[in-house]
């Protein structure tokens, strides 16, 4: 059973929310948030599996709330759920450390089964979000990739593979190497890049593709 915690202000769409998820056999809505002081309250409290975590909301937004969830509780999965698919907002929900970011609109069965890769330790973005993400990375990120030269070749490849989509078994048949020394390479490139997860780091691989 995958436990959830919604994040959201409108009391509405919370109810809707945990009716419909909660449907789902394999899905279950443990909490309530309606701002992003409470929710780090009740991460603290449930241990939730997945939060989905709106942005705009009063007190604390999810911006907010999202880089203080993930340092405080790093491997806390966030999914953030907006009204709102602005670039500005997009880049620094993943920045903060969320593992994707889709819009309310979108049918609640992709929603459920959203939530249950960003579990299993993917990522998610709705359609077109990732080319608004990376206009705002490329905003916000000189010409100028002095911390690449702190990469081995093959972490260089690693990087690279991860910006198309890859697994890390699919990385590991890809370089011909152990999926056990791809884990490590993510980790050292993780640290070198002074990056928090892995969608973070296809950010910056797509985002270095595109300055080029």
């Amino acid at each position: 059973m995958i436990r959830i915690l919604l994040v959201d202000d409108q009391e509405l769409i919370c109810q809707c929310l945990r009716a419909m998820l909660n449907l789902e056999s394999d899905l279950e809505v443990v909490g309530v948030a309606n701002n992003g002081k409470a929710a780090i309250q009740q991460v603290a409290a449930l241990q939730p599996d997945v939060i989905l975590m709106d942005i705009r909301m009063p007190v604390m937004d999810g911006r907010e709330a999202t880089r203080v969830i993930c340092q405080q509780f790093p491997d806390a999965k966030i999914l953030v759920v907006s009204t709102f698919d602005e670039d500005d907002y997009i880049t620094h929900s993943i920045r903060a450390g969320a593992k994707g970011y889709l819009l309310k609109d979108m049918p609640v069965e992709e929603l459920a089964q959203a939530i249950r890769l960003v579990y299993r330790g993917y990522s998610q973005m709705g359609p077109g979000l990732m080319e608004k993400m990376l206009y705002g990375m490329l905003n916000d990120t000189s010409e100028e990739r002095p911390e690449l030269a702190e990469l081995t070749p093959r972490e260089v490849e690693v990087l690279n593979l991860i910006g198309t989509g890859c697994t890390n078994r699919e990385i590991a048949q890809q370089l011909y190497i152990a999926e056990g020394t791809v884990k490590s390479h993510v980790t050292h490139i993780l640290n070198r890049l002074n990056l928090r997860n892995r969608a973070q780091i296809a950010i910056y691989a797509n985002s270095v593709k595109q300055a080029c």
